[in-house]
């Protein structure tokens, strides 16, 4: 292993790559200081099937795909690698021979069937048409049926791991996929020798081995003081799924900025990067976030803002939180138990509102301005005090994932009249989601772990009002990450831990991480009235959520089963 970092000892670099939802990013960064010098991104060429099953040769015509799925390709994320990467290189004007190590991360819960060697089902022949065989991307929220009978059998049984996961394993997640593509395509499942997580088959594709990252393998794969559920739990959801963790799962597990191995010939050529450096073991996008915002001591917890939203937060405790996604030792940083919270919708609910609801004159005045449709609604809609639209909702349009953790819930607006304008609907959807914020935070509160500092990462930060309303809300300062490519930084940081050129995590992102603190400080008066409106929110919450009013588990079930009659092959019925 080589010594600490010397500046005096010649400039090195690393590459940090981000697989997010729908492209991924690459960064160079300076070994010494965390600079970046140069990034490219990459969109993928099919994006998120959620309808129809882009990806399939036309030979199989059209595949239309149920409600709640949520599929990619894999070749999309190996041409990250092969143009991302060295355009990267290019921007930042280095030689890639300083070059010496390169890490990933990757959304979470993203799973890949693949044969032994590590081949995608889709990429069989004969299964190109086949859905299960694709990757079911984080958002893939078809398996909540498995999640619900999941649930409730370990409730039932007492099973001890259930409790890490704050009462409730997600749709989301390894099990509850895998029990999906068990139960609905058997063929497929039998044909699968590992159900494998994206951010370890990338890691593969670069270096030849399959190592079992620490972190999706505790949080997404109820990994827990080194055991999986039993198989006689297994076989209590289902008999075939007894050997699941053992044939599908098992694999040696790779400790957070180690080296899973060296970056192979093909990969080289792909990326144009020297032969044989260090290829860390993999990640997720949130929780390889917390080192680049330097982020690794007890209580600063980090919320990843894009699409969705990840918290994250590591404590010296191991305690109970309802709702949580998981806690995990080490699962952030080595010494220190990481927790991990979520919201499932975030900039997808601003993104839909805007697509969906917006009237043409409105884009037409954005575009006359020469700004963003988000740009100009925000802006109408900070024009008016706190409280002046009347409105409260619920920012569950992609479901809850915590502290409810059920992506059977949807979303709400209350109180609109026929003088309630656009402007207003999408203020109370920024701010639903500062609510949904706190009651996470207050979950953490009065469950004993304490949120100390409050820091942003992600691309939601430029929105200053939306980072305004956080604080307000929270009441509490908020921090900002000093980087636009945060999960790609903290990639970089592990990949320099690997590489030997920093003894720890902890000494990498105090020497490469970036933080700006107390970026934005509560503002009393706002403060003052989103208490008032936090409190609507809370009941709405809690009605609907915890009051057992199944309205919206009602609302869905109809709407599934409407879908999958006029699915259905007809039959003709002759005289």
């Amino acid at each position: 292993m080589n010594a600490v970092f010397e500046p005096g000892a010649g400039k090195k670099h690393v590459i940090g790559v981000d697989f997010g939802t729908l492209s991924g990013r690459a960064v160079v960064v300076r070994v010494e200081d965390g600079a970046q010098l140069g990034s490219a991104e990459h969109a993928y060429g099919h994006a998120v099937m959620d309808s129809v099953l882009t990806a399939a040769p036309a030979t199989y015509g059209t595949i239309t795909l149920p409600p709640d799925w949520a599929l990619q390709d894999p070749g999309d994320y190996e041409e990250v690698l092969r143009r991302a990467v060295p355009a990267a290189i290019a921007e930042a004007g280095i030689d890639p021979a300083t070059v010496i190590g390169i890490a990933t991360d990757f959304t979470a819960c993203t799973m890949i069937p693949t044969l032994e060697d590590g081949t995608p089902l889709s990429r069989v022949a004969g299964l190109e048409g086949r859905p299960h065989a694709y990757v079911k991307l984080w958002k893939h929220h078809a398996a909540q049926p498995q999640a619900d009978r999941i649930n409730d059998l370990a409730a039932e049984r007492r099973e001890p791991w259930l409790a890490r996961y704050g009462g409730f394993i997600s749709s989301e997640w390894e099990f509850a996929k895998a029990l999906q593509l068990l139960e609905e395509d058997p063929e497929i499942y039998a044909l699968m020798d590992r159900w494998v997580e994206a951010a370890d088959w990338i890691v593969w594709r670069l270096c030849g081995n399959y190592v079992r990252n620490a972190c999706t393998a505790g949080y997404k794969g109820i990994l827990q003081d080194g055991a999986y559920p039993s198989s006689d739990f297994l076989r209590g959801l289902n008999p075939a799924f007894a050997d699941f963790a053992q044939s599908k799962l098992a694999q040696p597990l790779g400790e957070l900025g180690s080296r899973a191995g060296g970056l192979s010939a093909e990969a080289a050529a792909w990326t144009g990067l020297p032969e044989g450096i260090a290829v860390a073991v993999g990640n997720v996008d949130a929780h390889v976030t917390a080192p680049a915002a330097k982020a690794v001591d007890p209580g600063q917890m980090v919320a990843i803002m894009g699409t969705s939203t990840c918290h994250v937060m590591s404590s010296d405790h191991l305690v109970e939180v309802p709702g949580m996604c998981g806690v995990v030792d080490g699962g952030i940083v080595a010494g220190l138990y990481g927790y991990e919270a979520g919201q499932s919708g975030v900039g997808d609910i601003f993104g839909w509102f805007i697509e969906q609801h917006v009237p043409e004159r409105y884009v037409e005045a954005a575009e006359a301005r020469g700004i963003s449709v988000h740009s100009y609604l925000t802006e109408l809609a900070y024009a008016e005090p706190v409280g002046a639209h009347g409105l409260v909702a619920l920012d569950w349009h992609s479901g809850n994932r915590s502290v409810l953790v059920d992506h059977d819930l949807s979303g709400v607006i209350l109180g609109q009249t026929l003088a309630t304008r656009p402007e207003q609907e999408y203020r109370a959807l920024l701010e639903a989601t500062a609510f949904g914020a706190r009651i996470i935070v207050e979950t953490f509160k009065a469950s004993g772990v304490p949120v100390g500092e409050f820091i942003v990462a992600g691309g939601l930060l430029k929105n200053r009002e939306l980072m305004q309303t956080y604080s307000d809300v929270l009441r509490m300062p908020v921090s900002v990450i000093g980087s636009d490519q945060g999960p790609a930084l903290g990639s970089a940081i592990h990949a320099a831990v690997a590489a030997g050129e920093y003894p720890d995590i902890r000494a990498a992102a105090a020497a490469m991480g970036s933080l700006i603190r107390n970026a934005y400080e509560p503002q009393d008066d706002s403060a003052d009235t989103y208490d008032l409106l936090f409190a609507e929110y809370r009941r709405l919450h809690d009605h609907f959520g915890r009051g057992g009013d199944e309205m919206m588990h009602r609302l869905r079930d109809i709407r599934r089963d409407v879908l999958a009659e006029a699915a259905a092959p007809r039959q003709e019925v002759s005289a």
